[in-house]
């Protein structure tokens, strides 16, 4: 059943291209919002299109209220849910053809915003579930394809979702990289804040502690490190006045061997007391056991596929597996494909796009069969 599988996405790969490409040709950076448009008309537009796409490949769609839609297929009560997302970051300057061209050069090489990061692994998630459903095989759990539209900037679709529908039991996010992570680092937004009248002392912390200071947070005693998810990364720096104040803000990529309390703790040891430290938002570490059923089926049907070593990894990077329980981050970028997302020419390689959809339709088979 498995060759069948793989021989399927060979036979509906040029049908899941020009779907791909009608995708991409959407501007669907986040805009006002407007009625039935949380995040604006091109989002509400690549999620219409989306959905649409789905009913014409036969599977039944849910609408979310605009803020996640899915494809479904089969019946259960528990699911597995593949998650990625429509929206794309600012296209920016630089770009050799228009960003949402679908240009296609002639090595087979795709160059749009939105083709890798994530409209392309989404939407070959959606045609890998296609295949198995053409192959008429039957499942033992609902299997759903869901098109977040707010991943970018703060995944207020996703508490959506969260607030009307159950998670899935098993899943992924094809928004990061091969092969399977079965790690994720917590991420925490914090402040330093002062009042004008203690500038001196502010700017004396700041330069000490921060532009002074290695990025592992060694001056403040929070460089923490485990050999799993590597050492403290602090980014992401920012300084603005609200009215009275002065506001230093800044990132924390910190490993599972801390927490955001422990962090916390220490770094108002090394705090003025004219400056206060706040809180802004956090994100645990998520971390899969290796051996979990979820893990070695994802990383079975990547090796079996790419025939490459799919031992899994951790990452730095902030997916929807932070906020959406028990789905792990899965591809799409393969080893060696970095710096492609968010920047100018990101681009996806047709060849990579089939390997992916084979990739995921083994993917759901192991899980949900």
């Amino acid at each position: 059943m498995e060759d069948k599988i793989l021989a399927e996405i060979d036979k509906i790969s040029e049908e899941m291209i020009q779907g791909i490409l009608e995708v991409v040709r959407i501007d669907s950076v986040k805009s006002e919002p407007q009625k039935n448009a949380p995040f604006g008309k091109g989002v509400k537009k690549a999620l219409d299109k989306a959905l649409e796409l789905a009913e014409e490949l036969g599977f039944e769609t849910v609408n979310v209220d605009n803020y996640v839609g899915y494809a479904k297929y089969g019946e259960s009560e528990d699911y597995i849910g593949v998650m990625g997302h429509l929206d794309v970051v600012e296209t920016g300057e630089g770009w050799t053809h228009p960003p949402f061209s679908g240009y296609t050069d002639e090595n087979g090489r795709i160059f749009s915003r939105g083709i890798l990061d994530n409209k392309g692994p989404v939407l070959s998630c959606l045609y890998a579930l296609y295949a198995l459903k053409r192959l008429h095989i039957p499942l033992s759990r609902q299997v759903r394809i869901m098109f977040g539209t707010d991943e970018e900037s703060g995944f207020e679709d996703l508490t959506y979702y969260l607030s009307k529908e159950k998670p899935p039991v098993m899943g992924w996010t094809p928004d990061c990289k091969y092969p399977v992570v079965y790690g994720e680092r917590g991420r925490a937004n914090l402040q330093i804040r002062a009042d004008q009248a203690h500038l001196r002392q502010f700017f004396s912390f700041v330069t000490t502690y921060f532009l002074e200071s290695a990025a592992s947070g060694n001056r403040l005693g929070i460089d923490y490190h485990d050999d799993e998810y590597g050492e403290m990364q602090m980014r992401g720096y920012a300084l603005r006045t609200e009215q009275e104040d002065v506001v230093f803000q800044f990132t924390l990529s910190y490993p599972a061997c801390c927490s955001i309390q422990d962090i916390q703790k220490q770094i108002r040891t090394k705090l003025d007391s004219c400056c206060t430290l706040q809180l802004l938002h956090n994100y645990d570490p998520v971390r899969f056991e290796k051996d979990c059923f979820m893990v070695r089926a994802l990383q079975s049907a990547y090796e079996q596929v790419s025939g490459l070593d799919g031992t899994p990894v951790t990452t730095t990077g902030g997916t929807y597996a932070k906020a959406m329980p028990n789905i792990v981050p899965f591809g799409p970028s393969f080893p060696g494909q970095k710096g492609i997302g968010h920047q100018p020419d990101e681009w996806m390689d047709i060849k990579d796009i089939i390997m992916n959809a084979k990739i995921y339709a083994l993917s759901l088979y192991k899980l949900a069969k």
